[in-house]
């Protein structure tokens, strides 16, 4: 197993070393597609960009409640880099917004992923809490795997290389569909020589929502999500996350995937990705 999913290194070119905000990595093979050896699953670029936007002029007095990711073609395995901005300043409310890009063989770099993020300011709602019924057993009470368990009831050959094979996981009872639910958190560090922070850690692993929901086989579909957005309620409290999800089918070629995200104690919001389907 890698020990991380990216190594920060400097500026490949003299000419990209300006101070033009970007942060430089080199991806690792614990970020490889289940769908491509080429290129990345977007899960690690998703909690890369979510790091991104962690670090973005941070307000004490705000917590992100949307983030949108948007996978604009192949995220390749080459030098990346990434620069957040703040788009929309304000103390109640602000939009941050983050870009990755990929080196091509010529030096010059392809826009491959875009995440924004709503801060809205906090106050004291506890009084008035509403959420669906917490998620157990949590992990503590359950044995978990590397990879994800019950492949076979999911109709997904998982494998255990690449991303897939980063991640630790444990099935229990769904409640959205009739797919089990999966808890599910990186095993290995996001950046190396960092710590993952709780958000950092979740956004990492919820792209996988379209394959845990998905009652498809792998052998005659594929079902390729363009995007992931999250709806948070709350702040999320530590590393795991329970994607409970459930993907639909449409008539003309693509679908959507929906899935409640829950953490060790309690519900924590909603995420929802676009999925293409295309027979093999």
């Amino acid at each position: 197993m890698e020990s991380c999913y990216y190594v920060p290194i400097d500026a490949p070119d003299a000419k990209d070393a300006v101070d033009d905000g970007f942060e430089y990595f080199q991806p690792t093979e614990g970020t490889q597609s289940v769908w491509a050896s080429t290129m990345q699953h977007g899960g690690p670029p998703s909690g890369l960009m979510m790091r991104s936007l962690l670090r973005c002029d941070p307000s004490p007095d705000q917590q992100f409640t949307r983030v949108t990711t948007e996978i604009l073609g192949p995220i390749g395995l080459g030098v990346n880099r990434i620069r957040a901005q703040v788009l929309r300043p304000g103390k109640q409310i602000s939009l941050v917004g983050t870009d990755l890009e990929v080196r091509m063989p010529d030096g010059t770099y392809r826009l491959a992923a875009r995440s924004m993020g709503w801060r809205l300011r906090t106050a004291d709602t506890a009084d008035i809490v509403e959420e669906p019924e917490q998620l157990t057993p949590v992990p503590a009470d359950l044995e978990t795997v590397i990879g994800v368990t019950d492949s076979d009831e999911l109709g997904v050959d998982w494998g255990t290389i690449g991303f897939i094979g980063t991640i630790e996981s444990a099935t229990v009872e769904g409640r959205t569909g009739d797919t089990p639910a999966v808890w599910v958190r990186p095993a290995i560090p996001l950046v190396g020589g960092e710590d993952i922070s709780d958000l950092e850690s979740i956004f990492t692993v919820i792209d996988i929502a379209n394959g845990l929901g998905t009652r498809l086989r792998t052998d005659q579909w594929t079902w390729m999500n363009t995007d992931t957005t999250v709806h948070l309620t709350r702040i999320p409290q530590g590393p795991w996350v329970g994607i409970d999800a459930d993907m639909t089918q449409g008539p003309q070629g693509f679908g959507a995937t929906f899935a409640d995200l829950h953490d060790t104690t309690g519900f924590i919001g909603r995420s929802a990705q676009t999925v293409m389907l295309s027979r093999r």
